[in-house]
């Protein structure tokens, strides 16, 4: 029996080899979507030793796991298994979450495909407006349900806004749902697109505050347009609220800063296969005698965080609010031959003072949360004020 089985290990090993330099040669001309531009893919060989002991664990599992596991299932676990480990945004997709993914443009932010509803008599959060034939109906969530947990955050103590801003984030992003506080927590894919414009409001102390959800391609141009428009009612400042952003196009978190600042590095990048890249801000006098602040909480990630930085650094801007989410990776799909793609990391942003980003953060000039009791106006007439009375 242990001689049979050596001998199928050896087998799948050659086969394993085989497969390493013939199959995968076959898709190594297979195009590579780039969020910004095409990269060769090129195959590194795999040591034999990892390939047998992977066989041999392969068998192992197959013949002695409780419930019987077909090849396929197994090959797709171990895939999973491989490129979710490198970091929380690398994953797998399948051929049909690869096509979902590719229906919409990068920076377009979603949610899940249901409603929290605070249930006043449960003193919890439920799921509503679940349809029959919906992704997360089959995965066994129903309406009615209770929440515990998204992402680790406990809902119980949040208020609608901050619950709703936990379910958004950008399309193909995954969170984490957890209904009780012992239950095993659910992977959700974010899929389903909402509105994303960008909305502006002047205070009474003639501060134009501008929202912005997420960077899309427009969102400089529009930025220009809103304070051009206003700045007839004789601007003091503007305050860019940025909270909850999960980030977006980096071109456009570039082009925005490029719009405040007129020289110097705007962000930096740095891969192992490509090499170092920097961002550089044009010359520009447009807006430069035009007070900014940003507001940012734990929320705002990715190029929310690069445009945050670079204002930061150069002291452009007077940074309000908490320390941000800290996701300061470049990501690209590699689209496989079966149709399904591997979205993985491969650069990592730096700021204009060469700081790294990923697992840190921005921090802000000046903590200052928005407290449970505290309404949002009155927040940000708060902050409108600190911006103003800064030199």
């Amino acid at each position: 029996m242990v001689l049979q089985r050596w001998k199928m290990v050896v087998a799948l090993t050659t086969l394993f080899i085989c497969v390493s330099h013939s199959a995968l040669a076959a898709v190594k001309n297979q195009p590579v979507l780039d969020f910004d531009d095409e990269v060769e893919q090129n195959y590194a060989e795999v040591p034999v030793e990892s390939i047998q002991q992977f066989v041999q664990i392969y068998s192992i599992v197959k013949e002695n796991y409780v419930d019987a596991k077909n090849d396929d299932a197994l090959f797709q676990q171990a895939i999973r298994g491989l490129v979710s480990g490198l970091d929380r945004y690398s994953r797998y997709l399948s051929p049909e979450d690869y096509k979902q993914l590719m229906q919409y443009t990068e920076g377009d932010i979603a949610s899940v495909d249901f409603e929290l509803i605070y249930d006043q008599q449960l003193h919890q959060w439920v799921i509503q407006g679940l349809k029959d034939k919906a992704d997360s109906t089959k995965q066994g969530l129903r309406n009615g349900v209770t929440v515990f947990k998204i992402d680790d955050q406990e809902l119980k103590k949040l208020n609608p806004d901050q619950v709703n801003s936990l379910l958004n984030g950008s399309i193909g992003s995954t969170l984490t749902l957890q209904l009780a506080q012992n239950s095993t927590p659910i992977i959700l894919v974010r899929s389903k697109k909402i509105e994303t414009d960008i909305q502006a409001s002047v205070l009474h102390n003639q501060v134009l505050v501008i929202k912005v959800k997420v960077f899309q391609q427009d969102t400089a141009n529009e930025i220009k347009r809103l304070i051009e428009d206003h700045s007839s009612s004789r601007l003091k400042a503007v305050l860019l609220d940025l909270r909850n952003n999960p980030g977006g196009l980096l071109s456009a978190a570039v082009e925005t800063a490029d719009l405040f600042l007129n020289q110097g590095v705007i962000v930096s990048t740095k891969s192992r296969s490509e090499g170092a890249q920097q961002f550089q801000a044009l010359p520009s006098f447009e807006f430069q005698n035009l007070k900014l602040g940003i507001l940012i909480n734990n929320r705002s990630a990715s190029a929310a965080e690069v445009f945050t930085a670079a204002m930061k650094d150069h002291g452009r801007a007077w940074v309000i609010g908490e320390k941000s989410y800290g996701k300061g990776v470049v990501q690209k799909l590699f689209p496989l031959s079966n149709g399904a793609a591997l979205q993985m990391t491969v650069s990592h942003y730096y700021t204009p003072k060469g700081q790294m980003i990923e697992g840190i953060g921005i921090q802000p000039n000046q903590q200052y949360l928005l407290q449970h009791e505290m309404k949002e106006e009155n927040y940000l007439e708060h902050v409108a004020e600190i911006i103003l009375n800064r030199k």
